[in-house]
């Protein structure tokens, strides 16, 4: 639906003697979900930080909501065309590095900044939505999520608040 291309990703390895070996190259479709306003492709996940290399769990295949807690994920996001996302909170720590398009962060006071190709936002806990404010341009957005703890306001953690 996007209309991008696919999605390329390419993960190293090693084999018996130790020397380094690509595992897998393969290119895959964004999928929409089922809020209608994005489609999502995951590309890897780890279920610990430090990760353990020495896993051979292909990352794409372990079930990964929107974090995935005591790990990281990283995927691709098409925001679709004049869509929103629902506003949420996740106890993450999320990198967004937008590559193509436009996209609108508002956060729960209403205040909103403009991202374009090549911004990286920082995510830390936030109340937020993203926006593509283009009625016909997809903007593609890299995140990459890890485990956080709760941000505390007067000693009580803040809620997560997922769509």
């Amino acid at each position: 639906m996007a209309n991008l291309k696919p999605v390329r990703r390419i993960v190293t390895g090693h084999n018996a003697a130790g020397r380094s070996i690509f595992k897998d190259d393969q290119a895959f479709e964004t999928k929409l979900i089922p809020s209608g306003d994005a489609e999502f492709a995951l590309i890897w996940t780890a279920p610990d930080l430090p990760v353990d290399n020495n896993d051979e769990t292909d990352g794409r295949a372990r079930d990964a909501g929107l974090t995935l807690k005591q790990g990281s994920v990283i995927r691709v996001v098409d925001m679709l065309p004049g869509q929103a996302s629902p506003m949420h909170r996740t106890n993450s720590l999320d990198y967004g590095i937008v590559i193509q398009g436009q996209l609108e962060l508002e956060l729960d006071d209403g205040e909103k900044t403009l991202l374009h190709p090549g911004d990286i936002v920082v995510q830390r806990g936030t109340m937020h939505l993203w926006r593509n404010p283009s009625n016909t341009e997809v903007c593609r957005i890299y995140f990459i999520l890890t485990q956080a703890t709760a941000v505390e306001i007067d000693g009580q953690p803040l809620p997560e608040l997922h769509p």
